[in-house]
């Protein structure tokens, strides 16, 4: 809904920090299957280094030894090995490209598909806390961030530090003197460098969430957009944007201004030296300590030397990104999976018939919010189990903790004997249906759909579970039948053609236990009669779990189960419960109200 924050961020999270090594060393683990490739690159960049070392040599003999003593005859072979030179350098050069971009893909498809998989892991109660923008934020531009350091930084990284040592050694080899004059700015660039490396990795950390925030409204916003034209909202929500957008725009400016400072000054301390070596240099041609060639070449080299210096502090500033996308996308693969201190969970023992016990089950979504108090049910076989409560009286935690989406704080919950926390969730889930009062359906066709029920499922399978729900002859009369895309959440068919979608995949799924959350107040009366009807069918001779909202539905029920505030207080039959004369037996008399939690705001009002 767009009325809520929906920053979406953990509120731990600001008080985590990783050492930029851990990170590093955490995503080299990414390069492992590709060590060939790495080494490929880094040879290539190598290569390509080494052919570029004979530009400034060549025109140090060049001017030294052709020009100056005037051997015109020489000239074509020297400058045809300049060339030699350059194109072994830009064949390299595209090779490295080509090897990189392959590997570059890779890391991010495995890096993308980790995070992923781990996010389809975690329990529920995980996302419970977090947006979706902002996870979507980290699947996609963090993991971009830790890829271009990954890859990007170990080439370029590598042969940077490669040139600054080899030109180095070069440089004080040939003239110790001007070498040293060259070093004289080093001091600077270090300090530089460790100033916006201790300083940066905060920027980065609040752009990173400032983007996550931006994401999370603007998915949040689309999603309800329907929300937000019906209240006449878009003023206030376009005053929302701008704020999220703003802090995005504030956080990346604060990024810009400390490398609009840092980046300059690095430059300018190489150039600094620059001037220097040929100041000194040039007194030592003067002095006849140096012949030009030897000067010029002297400076190709320098260049060669500060060149990959300013490329390590680009480096730098890439790394401190990475740092902050690395800490959000770990906060990811870091996050316990669901049952992950018990492997080996054994499956449900086949055929299962559906018996469900809840012993003594209680659950706390938070320390001071308890959620269920001490509850006891005995569902057997095929029976039909109906909740009834007013809003919050815990129906929904009771049936959300059978396919074990949360874990009970207390007590135990069995089906066919077997404790669900040592059965496989897989196994679990396999065996429980799930219809929710509002249907989600994905972006996909009908038969997609359908199929998530059972995978699969023939043709004849799919068409008899339509038929059964009840959606057959709507689908058909559509243009594209079964292949017609629903839009996002189903948007493009009506509430009760999605009720009787989501019916007839359970009804595929065919599964033993059913949970359905039981509702028909926002359709008409001709398709409510459609629904039940599939409800029926869906029903029968499974163990269900009914939330209830209609007396109607009560009365077939085998157990009532009436709940408030987290606890039990009456159970029985429709009959039993009204002999009573309790909760149940008031609800049950009183006229006009058409749900059941009408009528308990009636009782309480």
């Amino acid at each position: 809904m767009a009325q809520h924050d929906t920053s979406g961020l953990d509120p731990t999270f600001s008080a985590k920090s990783r050492r930029t090594m851990d990170v590093l060393r955490r995503i080299a683990i990414y390069l492992r299957p590709y060590k060939g490739r790495v080494a490929a690159t880094v040879a290539c960049a190598i290569l390509s280094l080494l052919a570029s070392l004979a530009f400034p040599k060549l025109t140090q003999f060049a001017l030294d030894e052709i020009v100056a003593k005037q051997r015109a005859e020489m000239l074509p072979p020297v400058m045809l090995g300049l060339i030699g030179a350059f194109l072994l350098r830009d064949l390299f050069n595209a090779l490295r490209i080509l090897i990189n971009n392959r590997l570059e893909q890779a890391v991010i498809f495995d890096l993308r598909r980790a995070v992923y998989a781990r996010l389809q892991r975690l329990p529920v109660g995980w996302f419970d806390r977090r947006a979706s923008g902002d996870l979507m934020t980290r699947i996609v531009e963090d993991v971009n961030a830790m890829e271009r350091v990954l890859i990007d930084g170990l080439e370029q990284g590598s042969v940077a530090v490669l040139s600054v040592v080899g030109v180095a050694v070069i440089l004080f080899w040939t003239q110790p003197a001007l070498a040293a004059v060259a070093m004289i700015p080093i001091p600077v660039l270090a300090g530089g460098a460790l100033w916006y490396t201790l300083t940066a990795h905060r920027r980065y950390r609040r752009q990173r969430e400032a983007a996550s925030a931006l994401h999370a409204l603007l998915m949040d916003n689309l999603q309800g957009i329907r929300q937000i034209k019906a209240f006449a909202r878009e003023p206030h929500e376009d005053t929302r944007f701008a704020e999220r957008a703003d802090a995005l725009r504030r956080a990346t400016l604060g990024i810009m201004r400390a490398w609009a400072i840092y980046s300059p000054a690095m430059t300018y301390a190489g150039a600094v030296g620059f001037a220097l070596v040929l100041w000194v240099g040039g007194s030592f041609v003067i002095a006849g300590r140096m012949t030009p060639g030897e000067l010029v070449g002297f400076l190709f080299f320098l260049h060669m030397f500060y060149a990959p210096v300013g490329q390590l502090h680009a480096l730098n500033q890439m790394l401190q990104s990475a740092r902050a996308a690395g800490e959000r996308v770990f906060d990811i693969l870091d996050a316990t999976p669901e049952r992950e201190v018990h492997p080996g969970r054994k499956p449900l023992r086949t055929p299962v018939r559906g018996e469900v016990v809840f012993e003594n089950v209680s659950f706390d979504y938070a320390e001071d919010k308890p959620a269920l108090r001490n509850v006891s049910l005995h569902a057997r076989p095929g029976e039909m189990i109906a909740l009834v409560g007013p809003t919050g009286a815990g129906k929904s935690t009771l049936v959300n903790l059978l396919p074990a989406f949360y874990e009970p704080t207390a007590g135990r919950i069995l089906v066919d004997g077997q404790d669900i926390r040592e059965v496989a969730l897989e196994s679990l889930r396999e065996h429980i249906s799930v219809v929710t009062q509002e249907p989600f359906l994905f972006n996909g066709t009908i038969r997609e759909n359908i199929l998530y029920g059972r995978l699969d499922a023939s043709e004849a399978e799919l068409l008899a579970a339509s038929e059964a729900a009840n959606c057959h002859e709507f689908i058909a009369r559509l243009p594209q039948g079964y292949d017609t895309r629903v839009g996002e959440r189903g948007i493009k068919l009506s509430v009760g053609e999605k009720q009787r979608v989501s019916i007839a995949r359970a009804l595929l799924k065919n599964a033993p236990i059913l949970i359905l959350d039981e509702a028909t107040a926002s359709v008409d009366t001709a398709t409510e009669r459609l629904i039940q009807e599939a409800l029926e069918r869906l029903l029968a001779n499974r163990t269900s779990f009914v939330i209830a909202h209609r007396l109607s539905t009560i009365r077939r029920a085998d157990q009532i189960l009436v709940l408030r505030q987290g606890r039990i207080v009456e159970r029985g039959t429709h009959e039993e419960l009204l002999s009573l004369n309790g909760l149940y037996a008031k609800l049950a008399r009183i006229q006009g109200a058409l749900l059941i939690e009408e009528r308990f705001e009636m009782i309480e009002s």
